[in-house]
């Protein structure tokens, strides 16, 4: 009998947590520790996918056994900036303020790396169209859900669902923040049985 690999999750963002618990397959967690800084001039796709794949490598690097590590990013662009998570009220009234009536993209990268050295790497973009929102419902809408550790400031799976006038992407789990069906198709790449 062939003996399957660890699985480690190399974030303790309980959504992502969450959602991997979705594929019905044992893992650990494990604190990346990643400067997440962008560089200068660096595009916010390339900024997700670069994330996702340090985080990764950062902890498999820690391993001495047959494991794979999952790591992921999410990066928010409007108008070419990337947005990151507010942090706090003002920022996140303000990020929603500035994406009111726009397209917002939504980079969310994903990467498993073994201590070997080997990697497998994907990229989803989901296009968020916001509706055009006026200063009380953001107050109110931030008020109530306090999305302060979400890229864009807001939930999707939540209240904030009623920000938008359309999503469009090929993966649901994506804008989440961990895209199961790349991940899936990855772990299938590496070995891991699932339907």
């Amino acid at each position: 009998m062939m003996r399957v690999p660890r699985l480690l999750l190399a974030s303790t963002s309980r959504y992502r947590r969450e959602l991997l618990q979705r594929l019905r397959l044992p893992f650990d967690v494990a604190r990346p520790e990643v400067d997440e800084t962008a560089l200068p001039g660096e595009p916010p796709d390339a900024l997700a996918v670069r994330l996702a794949r340090a985080k990764a490598q950062a902890v498999a690097g820690r391993q001495t056994d047959d494991c794979w590590v999952l790591g992921s990013d999410q990066v928010a662009e409007c108008e070419g900036q990337a947005l990151g998570k507010p942090g706090g009220r003002a920022a996140a009234i303000s990020q929603l303020t500035a994406m009111s009536g726009r397209c917002v993209r939504f980079h969310t990268a994903v990467c498993l790396a073994h201590p070997d050295g080997r990697s497998l790497c994907a990229h989803d973009i989901t296009h968020v169209q916001v509706r055009a929102l006026e200063t009380r419902e953001i107050v109110r809408y931030v008020d109530a859900e306090q999305p302060y550790d979400c890229a864009g400031s807001f939930k999707s799976e939540g209240f904030g669902i009623c920000l938008f006038e359309a999503i469009d992407n090929r993966d649901p789990t994506a804008l989440v923040g961990l895209p199961l069906i790349a991940c899936a198709r990855l772990l299938r790449q590496a070995g891991f049985s699932l339907p």
